[in-house]
């Protein structure tokens, strides 16, 4: 795009915006095309994978460009002879909502890439994907990076927008039609945001495997949030996987089962609802005493909390170890906050933590003085749409609203 020298540096900025919003649709819809017919219908015609399994990975990749060449014809349409655009609020604000058409992909994209990871397995796929990387047309992304395509754009959209807007004189017609815009993009991001974690959330209670079915909790088919989850070592050393779950905390042994891989529930779950969590001080468990051979002499045990039952009828208490301080942080803060919601408050940590310490100290003696070693922190809910620089500063002006 070229200017006159009658435009001021601030109408440059702004037509700047605009454009690199129209470059990223024009870049949108080469990758979308891309991904079609370099992935997904060479895999098919050599049966690398069934067409139903392409369809599970993919979704409707397809259904989404004519969306997108949409706008870019609106934004031609709107563009006057010396290449600027006057007024673009209007034509945004009557497009965004389409982009609602991204909530069943979007929601699918847990499911879609644990097959794809799965899938990778087979040798014949592996090959084929490396042979893919190592093209030109790739630009060195994996097949992955094609499919999140979509899901980056659609974060970045208030940002753009915003940006146009920064650069918009206040008089100007477009600065009410481009704040009602961001307010829709904002909304459908929001509305992803709670399908993409349901999905998530259904994913992992369908991988749960019960030994007894009395471990199954009527609690279980009601939560539709997983707050956060991660690989945590209880005081024996034996690795758990934990989930935090919006009504059950569920502690799990991760094990294959014909080629599936699952979460064997260890224990029986604890309701929120019963819940008790003691943030226990650096120090307070020593080799010698708990945790015994996992540290040299005199060295005493870090990152380390409690949650236990209040529930007599459970009898449960579980000392976990986190890798560093601030996964043992971020542990606190979601069970905090579970227990807040549960309790219709919002999260006092250090009150809890003191009131949660006194409940749960009765059932301390059930458990055995054994070793525990750093392992990875949790994987959190509120992460899960932000991968990008931008993205990161999308979440965070979402969680200021």
């Amino acid at each position: 795009m070229t200017f006159t020298p009658t435009f001021s540096t601030k109408e440059i900025k702004r037509q700047e915006a605009i454009y690199e919003l129209y470059r990223g649709e024009q870049d949108l819809i080469e990758d979308l095309q891309l991904a079609r017919k370099a992935y997904h219908d060479p895999m098919l015609k050599l049966s690398i994978m069934t067409e139903e399994e392409l369809t599970h990975i993919f979704g409707d990749l397809d259904a989404y460009i004519p969306l997108h060449e949409d706008l870019l014809v609106k934004l031609t349409e709107g563009t006057c002879p010396d290449g600027t655009v006057a007024q673009i609020g209007q034509i945004v604000t009557d497009w965004l909502p389409g982009l609602n058409a991204y909530k069943n992909y979007c929601s699918n994209q847990f499911a879609a890439k644990a097959l794809l990871d799965q899938k990778k397995q087979d040798k014949r796929v592996q090959d084929f994907l490396q042979r893919c990387l190592e093209s030109p047309f790739s630009r060195k992304l994996d097949l992955w990076s094609f499919l999140d395509i979509p899901r980056s754009r659609l974060v970045k959209y208030p940002l753009l927008l915003r940006e146009i807007l920064r650069h918009t004189p206040p008089d100007h017609p477009d600065v009410f039609s481009l704040e009602k815009a961001i307010a829709i993009i904002q909304e459908i991001l929001s509305e992803i945001n709670v399908r993409k974690g349901e999905s998530e959330c259904k994913y992992y209670i369908d991988k749960l495997e019960y030994l007894d079915e009395k471990q199954r909790d009527p609690l279980i088919d009601s939560c539709k949030t997983l707050l956060c989850h991660g690989e945590l070592r209880n005081k024996s050393g034996s690795r758990l996987h934990v989930f935090l779950f919006s009504k059950l905390l569920v502690l799990t042994r991760q094990v294959t089962r014909n080629d599936r891989s699952c979460f064997q529930v260890y224990r029986q779950p604890i309701p929120v609802r019963d819940l008790a969590l003691e943030d226990l001080q650096d120090g307070e468990i020593r080799m010698g005493g708990s945790f015994r051979g996992a540290f040299t002499t005199g060295e005493k045990a870090k990152n380390v909390f409690r949650v236990s039952s209040v529930n007599p009828a459970h009898g449960q208490s579980h000392t976990l170890h986190v890798n560093d301080v601030y996964h043992k942080q971020q542990w606190l803060n979601c069970l905090r906050t579970a227990l807040a919601q549960h309790q219709g408050a919002p999260p006092v940590p250090q009150g809890e933590a003191i009131r949660s310490k006194r409940r749960s100290s009765t059932f301390s003696n059930a458990e055995t003085d054994e070793n525990c070693a750093p392992v990875s922190g949790p994987k959190l809910r509120p992460q899960t749409l932000s991968k990008t620089r931008l993205d990161q500063k999308l979440q965070g002006s979402l969680k200021g609203k």
